[in-house]
């Protein structure tokens, strides 16, 4: 019987962030724990995502080794037999079925992404197609393994959603052919979430906290320093209302530190709030903050650094082995419905 398939990646170009390990990283560690066994879990590097936005090509390759690392001294079992780390540039069929899927895409849904439109604005004389075909590629990155569940920040919603509009079109047209992945609700209540997982900038608390962002005081990189990131958590905007609550709304900073607190000290959110809300003292919490994230950090880097290139890289293999095997069968379905084949 074929296992139903969790499918999350990380580019690998840019420095994950706290809330990449937060949001993507220890989720799916988790769910490895927790559902070993009954499902296969597919987690890769979308290097050819990489470069949609300019990048240092000459560092894609070691940096996608040192991102996968992450995940592993986030807690990933290597070990897993169905579990499977794979790197997207390495199964072709990645690339002719986004091609395939782009002729069923309109350029209209393309250009109303929101992620395509404020990547856009930062890089306006750059603009490529690579950009605008972003989430028909992922698409196909979901749809080549039949993957039902993705565990996505709610920035990557709207390219969920377009993955089940463009594999249900094809089905339609085609018949069952793809497997449509579950709804954004469905997916939440999968992963025991009612809400995508957002830990905003430290300098902007109305934005998310983004690893390509220039500020480097608006996030924490899991390769900081810990010295380093206990300085950004010390220097990080709140407001002026000088009392501690968890108001996402009025006090977006405040409420960010209170969630970073709870995340990485495994703590319940009532039980962090209840230490907090009412504390007219700022500094106190980022106190307490940075205590957290220095001695996350400190440990945290221990463990990758445990972690050697032979091991992951014997792992990657394998994997890739495999999923091209999965990945063929799948786009051979499509290229006879469409005609090639």
């Amino acid at each position: 019987m074929v296992k139903p398939v969790i499918l999350t990646g990380v580019r690998s170009n840019e420095e994950p962030t706290l809330g990449n390990f937060l949001g993507a990283f220890t989720p799916m560690v988790e769910m490895q724990k927790k559902y070993a066994g009954d499902y296969q879990i597919n987690m890769f590097v979308p290097d050819l995502h990489s470069f949609t936005t300019p990048i240092d090509h000459s560092n894609l390759k070691q940096n996608t080794l040192h991102n996968l690392k992450y995940f592993v001294a986030a807690g990933l079992d290597l070990d897993n037999s169905d579990t499977f780390l794979y790197r997207q540039s390495y199964i072709p069929a990645h690339s002719e079925m986004a091609w395939i899927l782009d002729c069923f895409t309109y350029v209209g849904e393309m250009q109303r992404m929101t992620q395509f439109k404020e990547k856009s604005a930062e890089h306006a004389a750059s603009v490529t197609m690579g950009l605008m075909n972003y989430p028909v590629l992922m698409a196909a990155d979901i749809l080549l393994y039949g993957a039902e569940y993705i565990p996505v920040g709610e920035d990557q919603f709207q390219h969920l959603e377009i993955t089940r509009d463009i594999a249900m079109r094809f089905n339609n047209k085609f018949g069952d052919i793809l497997v449509v992945p579950k709804s954004t609700a469905d997916q939440m209540r999968f992963i025991q979430r009612d809400k995508g997982l957002r830990v905003r900038s430290l300098t902007n608390p109305a934005k998310k906290m983004s690893k390509s962002s220039e500020d480097e005081k608006s996030k924490i990189c899991l390769s900081d320093n810990p010295s380093v990131a206990r300085k950004k958590i010390m220097s990080a905007t709140t407001d002026s209302l000088a009392s501690v609550n968890f108001d996402w709304e009025k006090q977006p900073g405040v409420t960010n530190l209170l969630k970073i607190k709870s995340l990485l000290s495994g703590r319940s959110q009532d039980d962090i709030n209840a230490e907090w809300v009412g504390c007219e003292r700022y500094g106190d919490l980022k106190i307490s903050v940075a205590d957290t994230v220095e001695e996350f950090l400190t440990n945290f880097h221990l463990k990758y650094k445990s972690i050697t290139d032979e091991e992951l890289i014997y792992k990657l293999e394998k994997s890739e082995e495999k999923m091209r095997k999965i990945a063929g069968e799948t786009l051979l379905r499509v290229q006879k419905a469409v005609g090639l084949r």
